[in-house]
């Protein structure tokens, strides 16, 4: 089986899932997941976890994520992008380049973001695209998100370009939503592109049909991101023997039973590796007890 995450860039038309579905067909094993979803309009960077790097998924979907996306003013959508039914359309010609700089940068910072009733969320057991098809609306509440920054690409009315670094669980289509409203003429998303996922990006990802060339040449080692590569900002240690054994089945690791090179700080993280450099876990060590705990188990007995 293989194990660690792969760039893949994801093309418009099909979905997060779509991807992972082909991917298994590619690389011919079952275990695989993706990092977050993208909508099947969307196209970039879709970091894809593969065997025992499924473990990432969560974690990376975690990220901050870097997005660019052209935001027609002056139409209201149901999908609050283009591809949905419109629900009104205005006139754009009385709005000023500085109004929009305004309204769009006044959006940077946290803000309370309502999802879209065409989401994948759940309420009730029951994702909201599927209520919504029904022609369903319900409440949401709004959820606290946080707009790192955004840079205004260009200017193009009644379109604008811009680039957002926003935190997890943003909606950018609900970013052009809600800026639409704050300029009184309402907005949709026409066009979105993912370019960065945590250390991923969009220059290094590669399309599935990449992928399925270099899987038939035998060469995905040289795109496979190893697991441990995930976390080469942490130091790492090395346990053997008892520690190794106690490592394995996740239980603590006391101080004095580790070979390292590097100083540990108080509660810092830690790669742990036996002394064959197999990769076991993320660590955290707790100055109190002398001692490193699992934070993140990727070992696995049966397959040593």
């Amino acid at each position: 089986m293989i194990h660690g995450v792969i760039n893949v860039y994801k093309e418009q038309g099909f979905t997060s899932h779509d991807v992972v579905a082909k991917l298994r067909g590619i690389v011919g094993q079952k275990k695989i997941g993706h990092t977050g979803t993208l909508d099947p309009d969307a196209v970039g960077v879709l970091p894809v976890c593969l065997g025992r790097a499924t473990k990432l998924c969560d974690m990376l979907t975690d990220k901050d994520k870097v997005y660019e996306a052209v935001m027609l003013l002056g139409v209201e959508t149901d999908t609050q992008d283009t591809t949905g039914q419109i629900l009104k359309s205005s006139e754009t010609d009385e709005i000023t380049e500085e109004q929009v700089r305004a309204a769009v940068l006044d959006f940077v910072g946290d803000y309370n973001q309502v999802p879209p009733m065409y989401s994948a969320l759940k309420i009730n057991g029951k994702k909201l695209y599927e209520l919504a098809r029904e022609g369903k609306t319900v409440e949401r509440a709004a959820r606290r998100v946080q707009i790192f920054d955004i840079e205004i690409l260009s200017i193009a009315l009644p379109r604008v370009t811009m680039k957002v670094h926003c935190s997890k669980g943003t909606y950018i289509r609900t970013l052009c939503h809600d800026i639409g409203q704050k300029l009184g003429c309402g907005a949709c998303m026409e066009k979105l592109t993912r370019t960065k996922v945590s250390r991923f990006e969009i220059k290094d990802s590669l399309t599935l049909a990449q992928i399925e060339v270099l899987k038939k040449e035998d060469r995905l080692s040289e795109i496979l991101i190893p697991i441990d590569q995930m976390f080469a900002n942490y130091p790492s240690i090395i346990v053997s023997g008892e520690a190794a054994r106690l490592a394995y089945n996740g239980n603590g690791i006391k101080d004095r039973d580790v070979r390292k090179d590097e100083n540990i700080l108080d509660e810092a993280y830690v790669r742990v590796y036996d002394d064959v450099e197999d990769f076991i876990g993320v660590y955290q060590y707790h100055e109190k007890e002398r001692e490193y705990r699992i934070r993140k188990m990727f070992y696995i007995k049966e397959e040593k």
